[in-house]
């Protein structure tokens, strides 16, 4: 029998949703039916479509706690309520630890992991308030393993785990807070990251699965820990991740 999610009249906030990871969790919920309201700090030049549905596009830093609580407010206004939050926005260019500055640092801090405290803060009276509701905080794997290159981003992704489970807590019953970690996903800006199409495969070599994850996989972990079937799921971190990584010692031992 095959499972299917139905979230028509539903609103989904999907932070950093106009491109990458964050277009793929778009696609799943508007697929699902949802109504998805999405920000970030540039419109951009085309938003997705799902049988002729779009995300309504706002522009809002979310680094910054008084323009994302204009943001919720005005999501209140509209729809009277908020079924899910997804805090997508993320990333971090690479820079040595030593050799970058404080200003990187805490600018790294502040979109890893402060802006998505600031939209479950300013989310959180809307959450209370519908039944069902969730949120899910995209982290990733370098939460939890050494993140030489990327270390603040690390060090904010795992601060985010941290404060998921606490608010886990804090928030229940109303609200259940859970986690996706992602490992390595292919995005249109994946080149930047890890190479030439030779150098991904290379690097996908080192992912038990074999491959990079897809947006869309991602975005269906987030529909799953959103839905009813995860409803006693709740300070979670789910592993989207393809198996880890390889063990480095196994690329020396005869038996591996």
């Amino acid at each position: 029998m095959p499972v299917s999610f139905d979230l028509t009249d539903r609103v989904v906030l999907v932070t950093g949703g106009a491109r990458g990871v964050g277009d793929g969790i778009v696609a799943t919920f508007l697929e699902a039916g949802a109504e998805v309201e999405i920000c970030g700090r540039t419109e951009p030049e085309k938003l997705r479509e799902v049988d002729g549905r779009q995300p309504r596009f706002s522009q809002v830093d979310v680094r910054e706690p008084e323009q994302v609580q204009k943001w919720l407010e005005e999501i209140g206004e509209r729809h009277g309520r908020l079924d899910v939050v997804v805090n997508n926005a993320g990333g971090a260019p690479f820079a040595q630890f030593a050799e970058a500055s404080p200003r990187f640092h805490r600018k790294i801090n502040d979109l890893n992991f402060l802006a998505a405290a600031y939209v479950l803060h300013a989310a959180h009276p809307l959450l209370r308030e519908t039944p069902g509701a969730s949120a899910v905080n995209v982290t990733s794997i370098s939460a939890r393993r050494p993140s030489p290159g990327t270390a603040i981003y690390g060090a904010a992704k795992a601060a985010l785990e941290s404060l998921t489970t606490s608010l886990a807590v804090e928030w229940a019953p109303r609200v259940r807070v859970n986690a996706v970690s992602c490992g390595l996903v292919e995005t249109p800006g994946s080149e930047d990251h890890y190479g030439d199409p030779a150098q991904r495969d290379a690097v996908a070599r080192t992912i038990p699965r074999g491959q990079f994850a897809s947006p869309a996989e991602v975005g269906q972990a987030c529909l799953l820990l959103a839905s009813p079937l995860a409803s006693h799921v709740s300070g979670a971190v789910l592993n989207v991740d393809g198996g880890g990584e390889w063990p480095a010692f196994l690329q020396h031992t005869p038996n591996a």
